[in-house]
């Protein structure tokens, strides 16, 4: 694939499910880029089919939701193209939940596209969490993880897809996505930028 010379924070819709999910994230993370990075970006979300060939222009690529994932023919052949020709999926689970629908169901898809030992845990001292910013003990801890939501369990890890050593598909049970669905301008607000590792995904995916 031949990438352009600007990030863009382009998001999969596909068919089945609710893709369309925490709409303030992008901007938030965007702004997050031009807060602590000099990378230059899109300033806007691009949303892209998944069944669609224009996915191939970008080397990022988002997917969530809370229902079901059922990849058509075209949209399974093309997400397995796009990760092996250098794409980085960034999937999380707005449900919180190992036992909901979308997990469930996306991680059937995973096993369908790349066999049933693709998908891993990764070590809480992988280089992700350190592409940027240091997190040194793995991925950070969602509100929503604190507070009992979905499974309430606090996940201390994250799995992935390897590809030729590098991680194609990176697969979250936290909820991201709603975590950091705030407008921008309310983060003076935090006590600590909590979209931190968001730049860390950001920054793994273009520089692996």
């Amino acid at each position: 694939m031949s990438f352009g010379s600007k990030f863009t924070f382009m998001r999969f819709s596909y068919h089945s499910g609710d893709w369309d999910t925490d709409q303030r994230m992008p901007s938030n993370l965007l702004n997050s880029l031009l807060e602590y990075t000099t990378i230059p970006f899109d300033p806007h979300e691009k949303v892209i089919p998944l069944g669609s060939n224009d996915i191939f222009s970008y080397p990022f690529a988002y997917i969530s939701g809370h229902k079901l994932v059922q990849f058509d023919t075209q949209e399974r052949t093309n997400f397995k193209k796009y990760v092996q020709n250098g794409g980085f999926v960034f999937a999380d689970d707005c449900n919180h939940d190992i036992d909901g629908l979308f997990a469930k169901s996306f991680e059937a898809q995973m096993t369908a596209i790349f066999g049933p030992a693709a998908l891993k845990k990764i070590p809480n001292g992988h280089k992700i969490y350190h592409s940027f910013f240091s997190f040194d003990k793995g991925p950070p801890t969602t509100s929503f993880e604190l507070n009992g939501w979905g499974d309430d369990l606090v996940h201390d890890y994250l799995k992935a897809i390897e590809i030729n050593g590098r991680i194609a598909v990176l697969y979250s049970n936290k909820d991201y996505g709603c975590e950091w669905d705030y407008d921008y301008r309310n983060k003076r607000f935090l006590a600590e930028d909590n979209t931190k590792f968001g730049v860390n995904i950001i920054m793994y995916a273009l520089n692996s």
